[in-house]
């Protein structure tokens, strides 16, 4: 690839499970002695799996993974715990060597992989920060330049001259996050440790993050929060299980890991009528998430509308029936309910195929993951209704604040945690007079 300042090649790393080297010859002698008897490992914090008793005594933590990195991309790295992302950056980031592989960097390469990831603890914020910038090979002047920007973003200057061995988490990640991102590094790895910080650092951070890749510096970002992958990376690489299942656009990867992880995607289709959820009365064909232009989309811009397409057979002359949607957030929370009200529904419907679309106005929903169920559902008296065809779960997608234009958020970046997030219109007015 032209320009890449990262270049990754059959990149393999395995871990041996169950090896001595618990730091003292004692504790090592007693897992040895353990292992010899067939006892458990008795060093194991409780709940910890006992892996070094298991057969085989190797985890392939990533296997061959292949992929380069263009200057001034933003990657986003995404998969389930235990997929090998934090060990992908950790080999980038030089803090382990790869079992077998190359790989190529250009360029200087700042990381913040874990909280207090190259802090000295007895050392002070100040004192830290000059430490850091010897460490990425800067001179003491270039770091003396970019200390009052430093501590104006970690906003940590009444503890700058503090030992970092006393700072909070979130006080170690905003002075390592200002470092990381402020001594110009050609190439800036993040780690999910981002979300230690508090919802209007994060906020920032990713702002800062967009900022450095404008000014054509390249950014590595892993993270579980797929509507921030989805609104700071145009390329995402999914791992699963040490190797690398998809590389491209983040629309389609996010799509692909949703489908993976929750068992849906923006689209549900029923090839075969025997298949397809209903009776004899009716039959869902299809659910799909659709942009204003009708495409489906797994990705929804929070300004935007959009719509719910179902698409469904009504197989003989007989009842009522109205489209219904419920819509869940990814914390399992009921958003809505909505259904058709229309007069069209109030009479049955002649046999045929149907389409209907549900459009969802702009500027409603929070952002995150949301799964959607649809049903055909016939009504009856006492305020009861029949599902004659359900699917739950059926679609899934992410809706995505992209940090601009208007929004609810407006310039408040603290956390949201009512499932939906109008956007409303207020009238103000001053009245001067009154004023005693």
């Amino acid at each position: 690839m032209k320009n890449a300042v990262i270049s990754v090649e059959n990149l393999t790393k395995i871990y041996r499970l169950g090896q001595i080297g618990t730091g003292t010859l004692s504790n090592d002698l007693k897992i040895w002695l353990a292992k010899a008897r067939g006892k458990p490992n008795p060093m194991l914090r409780i709940g910890e799996s006992d892996h070094g008793n298991r057969s085989g005594g190797t985890i392939w933590a990533l296997t061959n993974v292949d992929f380069a990195v263009r200057q001034g991309e933003v990657l986003g790295i995404i998969g389930q715990n235990g997929a090998g992302k934090s060990t992908l950056l950790k080999i980038l980031s030089r803090v382990t060597a790869p079992t077998s592989g190359r790989v190529r960097i250009s360029g200087r390469l700042a990381s913040l992989l874990e909280v207090g990831t190259g802090f000295h603890p007895e050392l002070t914020g100040r004192e830290n920060i000059f430490l850091n910038g010897a460490i990425l090979g800067m001179n003491k002047p270039e770091i003396a330049r970019k200390f009052d920007a430093i501590v104006a973003f970690a906003e940590i200057e009444k503890f700058i001259d503090t030992p970092v061995k006393r700072y909070s988490s979130g006080m170690y990640v905003r002075l390592a996050f200002a470092v990381a991102a402020n001594l110009d590094p050609e190439i800036l790895v993040i780690d999910e440790v981002l979300a230690v910080g508090d919802a209007a650092f994060q906020k920032k951070c990713i702002g800062k993050m967009g900022d450095v890749a404008k000014g054509g510096r390249t950014v590595l970002f892993v993270s579980h929060n797929m509507a921030t992958i989805a609104r700071l990376c145009e390329r995402v690489l999914l791992l699963d299980k040490g190797r690398l299942i998809q590389d491209g656009g983040a629309e389609e990867v996010i799509a692909h890991y949703l489908r993976g992880g929750l068992g849906v995607a923006a689209k549900k289709e029923w090839m075969r009528m025997e298949e397809a959820p209903g009776n004899d009365f009716v039959r869902l064909r299809s659910v799909s998430v659709v942009d204003s232009g009708r495409r489906v989309t797994s990705i929804v811009d929070i300004r935007e509308p959009f719509g719910v397409e179902i698409i469904f057979d009504i197989l003989c002359l007989r009842d009522k029936v109205v489209p219904w949607l419920v819509l869940y957030n990814e914390r399992e929370e009921h958003v809505f309910s909505a259904f058709d009200t229309s007069e069209a529904w109030r009479t049955p419907r002649p046999k045929g195929r149907y389409q209907t679309t549900a459009w969802i106005p702009g500027n409603l929903l929070n952002e995150g993951t949301h799964t959607l169920s649809a049903s055909l559902n016939t009504f009856i008296p006492g305020g009861r209704n029949i599902r004659q065809a359900a699917a739950e779960r059926a679609v899934a997608f992410q809706v995505v604040d992209p940090g601009e234009g208007d929004t609810s958020r407006g310039d408040y970046g603290g956390i949201w945690t009512a499932p939906i997030r109008p956007l409303l219109k207020w009238d103000t007015s001053c009245h001067r007079s009154q004023v005693p």
